[in-house]
This record gives C-alpha cells, sequence and structure tokens, in this order.
C-alpha cells in the first residue's frame, strides 16, 4: 500500500497541463505579443514623425540661409533694378555665388497656390548681357504668376506657407513698399536699408505660426540680420 500510494502522488505531481490551462497560455502570449508589436509600432511611427519634422526643419533653415545669402549678395547697376516687390514675388539681381566669373542671376521668391501653398525660390541661368537681364527679369514675374514646365524646372520648394508680407526699412522706420508713402522704383530711389519678411506658416509643421525675418544692407548692419 505504501508503495501504491507513492506511484500515486509521483504521476499526480508529474501531470501535463490541461487544455484550458493551455488555452490561458496561448492567449496570454498572444496578448503579451499584441501589446509588444503596437509598441515597437508606436515607436517606429514616433521615429518617422521625428525624422519628417527634423527634415523640415532643415530645409526651412537651408531656405532662410539662401534668402539671406540672395539679399548679401545684391547686385547694383545704373542700368538695372536690384530689388522688387510686386506684392507677389521678390525679385533680386544677385551677384553669381561662385566668384566674378559667375556673372549676376535673378533670383525670385514667390507663394503659388498651384505649388501646394508652397514659398518657392526660383533662379536663372548666370547672365552675359543687359538683354539676359530684361528677359529673365521679366520671367521671373511671369514665374510667380504662371510658372511654366521649364520654369518649374528652376524652382525649389522651401516649406508651406499660408500668407507672406515684404517691408523696407527706410529713415528709421519700417513700411510697405508699395505704399504711397514709399518709391516703387528701388533703382531711382535707392535700395533700403533694411527688408523684413513677415512669413506665416501653417500649424501642423515643425514650425508654425508668425516667423519674421530681418536683413540689414552689409555697409548698414555690418552684415548682421
Amino acid at each position: 500500500m505504501p508503495a501504491l500510494r507513492t506511484t500515486r502522488t509521483f504521476r499526480r505531481s508529474h501531470r501535463g497541463f490541461t487544455l484550458v490551462e493551455l488555452l490561458v497560455a496561448i492567449a496570454v502570449m498572444a496578448l503579451m505579443a499584441i501589446l509588444s508589436w503596437r509598441g515597437l509600432d508606436g515607436m517606429s511611427r514616433a521615429q518617422t514623425q521625428t525624422l519628417a519634422r527634423s527634415d523640415e526643419v532643415l530645409v526651412l533653415q537651408a531656405g532662410l540661409a539662401q534668402w539671406k545669402a540672395d539679399l548679401d549678395a545684391m547686385a547694383e547697376g545704373p542700368q538695372i533694378n536690384s530689388l522688387d516687390w510686386d506684392g507677389r514675388v521678390l525679385r533680386i539681381t544677385r551677384r553669381g555665388s561662385a566668384g566674378p566669373s559667375d556673372g549676376m542671376r535673378v533670383a525670385a521668391w514667390a507663394r503659388r497656390n498651384d505649388a501646394g501653398g508652397n514659398w518657392l525660390r526660383w533662379q536663372s541661368p548666370p547672365l552675359t548681357s543687359l538683354g539676359d537681364w530684361q528677359t529673365y527679369w521679366a520671367q521671373a514675374q511671369n514665374w510667380a504668376q504662371n510658372a511654366g514646365d521649364e520654369d518649374k524646372k528652376r524652382e525649389v520648394a522651401i516649406t508651406a506657407l499660408e500668407e507672406w508680407q515684404i517691408f523696407y526699412f527706410r529713415g528709421g522706420t519700417w513700411s510697405n513698399p508699395l505704399s504711397s508713402d514709399g518709391p516703387a522704383n528701388e533703382t531711382q530711389s535707392g535700395l533700403p536699408d533694411g527688408v523684413r519678411a513677415v512669413l506665416t506658416l501653417p500649424p501642423g509643421q515643425a514650425i508654425a505660426g508668425r516667423l519674421t525675418l530681418d536683413w540689414a544692407r552689409p555697409t548698414v548692419g555690418g552684415g548682421k540680420s
């Protein structure tokens, strides 16, 4: 009898899991797998979103640096307009970035609805004559209103933009270049001492809201902006 009890006790202590216990264990493991997958998916989505936001900021920073570079390289001459704002596009005649041998170019900044409401920069090829300048100066204005396929190849999208405004600094105050108080032709009146761009960035981006960019002529502000 003692030997029989020992055998029965051994069998009870070493019996396998019941079907219910196995189902419960499988359900627990499946739940843990789902929670783990959701956690990993959330981390992946967060990382992707962070990288996208970082890319937006880097593109915006590059665009703002280019904006300043265009104004810093502004060229002056008796037969050309150096700077013009017509309420839609800001056109700049600038020196080439590769030095005197690069000649001059026309750079333009605008916002177009057909480009997704993006703030855009356009640049002409190097100018070799006054006729080239006249052609591309007019083409920059047309590009801001109705860009052709060839013009679109020369544009770069900077950031989404709800609206933007330009102000000139003259006589110790900021004013609208299109107002009757200030002349529209910068060649005849002389360049402003500063240019201010007020950008309204839409929500949902890495940087949203109003952004103000001030630029001062190097001869006035020591190259600081």
